[in-house]
């Protein structure tokens, strides 16, 4: 589920209108053009603009990787832009299996913090993987 709001969030952020400057604007006269020139020209793409309440998703999900390590924060979130893995190893230089258990660390930090538990210090990456996981399919485990 968190990984589900991570790349909705971006999605979110990718259809938000880009920001104007102030004190910049255009003199010409709009250009009219034909139904043939119309016809001609490459389609853009459609971007439907995110409603508020996706927004309001987008801007808490924002929080969430805030004190994660800088590494871990940059995987997850390259990750829920839908970069590829091979893309994620070269701009962060690890290697796929580390960058993949650093973003598996990371998504599991973040479902512990937002169940209000605190995260063990003293641990490997591996072992909180497993307890984060072990709990999230044990259903005696979860807090109403």
């Amino acid at each position: 589920m968190v990984e589900e709001r991570l790349t909705e969030a971006a999605s979110v952020l990718r259809r938000l209108p880009e920001p104007r400057r102030q004190g910049y604007f255009n003199l010409w006269p709009a250009i009219r053009r034909s139904a043939e020139e119309m016809a001609q020209m490459e389609p853009r793409p459609l971007r439907i603009a995110p409603s508020p309440v996706a927004i309001s998703r987008m801007e808490e999900t924002l929080g969430w990787t805030t004190g994660l390590d800088p590494v871990d924060s940059r995987i997850v979130w390259l990750r829920a832009y839908g970069a590829r893995w091979k893309t994620i190893c070269c701009t962060v230089g690890l290697q796929r299996s580390a960058a993949h258990e650093h973003w598996r660390y990371a998504l599991c930090v973040i479902a512990w913090r937002l169940n209000q538990r605190k995260v063990p210090q003293l641990r490997s990456r591996r072992h909180v993987i497993e307890m984060v996981t072990t709990a999230c399919q044990d259903p005696d485990s979860s807090h109403g």
